[in-house]
């Protein structure tokens, strides 16, 4: 089966393109649902609908969210594409299956005030804060996801010329995507690059070409970013949920109520999908409604 699983990666990169926090969360599922049918002596190629919903029953059992049994019927389905397509299996098992129905909540977004609040929790007095202050600051300033953010190198990065317009070259999922970077962005990151990173560097692999690297010299993981988010947002004290892909949420939201269309935000993005980021034009919309409820002399005549 590993051999299998192995092959089931390969695909998901090559063929389907899939970011890397796609491609872990499905290869998660699969591991999981492999050892499920491994401990019930049933082949793959001869698993049945029912026994898919039996598997989902025993996640629900378990207190797995809905969507989490979403997503894994997802992998599934795509796993048992690969293997009909080279005759491993004679039928996917999960046709027919009802997903899970999930409540689809509005993504976290910051204000202003809160950006900034977060944006200054670095210490520019130390080589660290100078590169989690880099990090925020890019994260903010392009709306890439941190697997794309951690994943960049220093050749991705056009910021070095102070005569050139700052921007950076993100690979994503499917195709290399161009994208801005504001002056202040370019100037903290211009700093990290020039000054900080070759200290960093010092005593290890001077070769290293990732843009932002752990105080070992190695490219910084995306576990170790999510914690470096972790802290400053309890030490932002801001009432909210902060995530990485909250900076995300926020690059997007900002932009649009400030007049991008929802066609830029998809180039930036990267979205292959439009009703992606149709989600912005949604929350907008509903913010409308709720002011016009709350504050209209009218509306809550009957």
């Amino acid at each position: 089966m590993t051999e299998t699983l192995n092959s089931f990666r390969d695909y998901l990169v090559e063929q389907q393109g899939v970011s890397s926090n796609t491609l872990e969360s499905y290869m998660r599922d699969i591991v999981k649902f492999s050892d499920y049918v491994d401990t019930r002596g049933v082949a793959a190629g001869d698993v049945t609908s029912p026994f898919i919903c039996e598997y989902t029953d025993s996640l629900k059992e378990n207190g797995k969210s809905a969507a989490t049994i979403t997503r894994t019927i997802a992998s599934i389905r795509s796993f048992y594409r690969f293997l009909i397509q080279y005759g491993f299996a004679s039928h996917n098992p999960t046709k027919g299956v009802k997903l899970e129905k999930t409540e689809k909540k509005p993504p976290e977004i910051l204000d202003d005030a809160e950006i900034r609040t977060l944006l200054s929790m670095p210490s520019v007095d130390d080589n660290k804060g100078i590169r989690d202050k880099a990090m925020l600051e890019l994260l903010y300033a392009t709306g890439i996801r941190a697997s794309e953010l951690i994943n960049l190198n220093v050749g991705d990065v056009n910021c070095l010329d102070k005569n050139t317009r700052g921007s950076i070259v993100c690979a994503g999922a499917k195709e290399p995507r161009t994208i801005p970077i504001h002056a202040s962005a370019c100037e903290i990151l211009r700093h990290y690059i020039e000054e900080i990173r070759p200290k960093l560097l010092m005593g290890h692999d001077s070769g290293e070409q990732a843009l932002f690297i752990n105080l070992n010299g190695q490219r910084l993981t995306r576990q170790g970013f999510w914690k470096i988010v972790k802290v400053y947002a309890e030490n932002a004290g801001i009432n909210k949920d902060i995530k990485p892909h909250t900076l995300r949420h926020s690059f997007a939201m900002h932009l649009y109520r400030n007049g991008a269309s929802l066609q830029d935000l998809q180039k930036m993005l990267g979205h292959a999908d439009i009703s992606s980021t149709q989600v912005y034009a949604n929350i907008v919309k509903q913010t409308s409604f709720d002011v016009y409820d709350r504050c209209h002399p009218f509306a809550h005549r009957v």
